[in-house]
C-alpha cells in the first residue's frame, strides 16, 4: 500500500548560508556602518537571535533575515517570533524559534483536517513524524498539497520514505 511520512523540519545547511548571506548584507549597508548588528543561530536551543542598537535595527536585520531565507527556499511557515526587548547595554534582541517536529496538538489538527475531508486512507502520528496511507498514489498527493496549503496547518511540511 503506497504511504509516505509527512515531517516537519528545516534545512539547516541553509538556513546557516542564509544567515552568511545576512551578515554580509549587514556589513555592506552604509545605514549599519558602525552597528553591532548580527544574527545568529543557536542550534542548541533551535532558535536564531537578531540583536542590534535600536528597534528599526532589528526589524531591518530580521526583514533581510526573511528575504535571504526566501531566496534559499526556507519557508518561513516554521518561525515564531517573539517581541523586541532590551538586553542592557543599549542593546535590543529578538528571538526566532525554529518549529521542528509535529507536535500532537498539530497532529490532532491534521487527523481534523482529513477526516473533514473525507480522507479513505489511514493517517497515524508516530513521534514527531505522521504517516499516511493510501490505496493510490494520487489521493496521497492531493493530501499533501492539502495539508501543505491548509490555512490552519502552519508548518512547513516535507514528505519523507515514500513507499508505492
Amino acid at each position: 500500500m503506497p504511504s509516505f511520512d509527512l515531517v516537519c523540519k528545516m534545512n539547516t545547511m541553509e538556513l546557516a548560508n542564509a544567515l552568511l548571506q545576512t551578515e554580509k548584507v549587514i556589513v555592506g549597508r552604509f545605514d549599519f556602518k558602525g552597528s553591532e548588528a548580527k544574527a545568529e543561530f543557536k542550534e542548541k536551543d533551535n532558535l536564531i537571535e537578531i540583536k542590534a542598537e535600536d528597534e528599526t535595527r532589528v526589524k531591518t536585520v530580521l526583514d533581510i533575515l526573511k528575504t535571504n531565507m526566501g531566496k534559499r527556499g526556507i519557508a518561513l511557515k516554521g518561525l515564531e517570533e517573539s517581541e523586541i526587548e532590551s538586553t542592557g547595554l543599549k542593546m535590543k534582541k529578538m528571538t526566532l524559534k525554529l518549529s521542528t517536529g509535529i507536535n500532537k496538538d498539530k497532529s490532532k489538527l491534521i487527523q481534523k483536517v482529513l477526516k473533514e475531508n473525507n480522507f479513505k486512507g489511514k493517517a497515524q502520528y508516530m513521534d514527531e513524524k505522521f504517516r499516511v496511507e493510501s490505496k493510490s498514489i494520487d489521493e496521497l498527493q492531493t493530501v499533501f498539497h492539502l495539508l501543505r496549503n491548509h490555512k490552519e496547518v502552519d508548518l512547513d511540511l516535507q514528505m519523507e520514505n515514500i513507499k508505492r
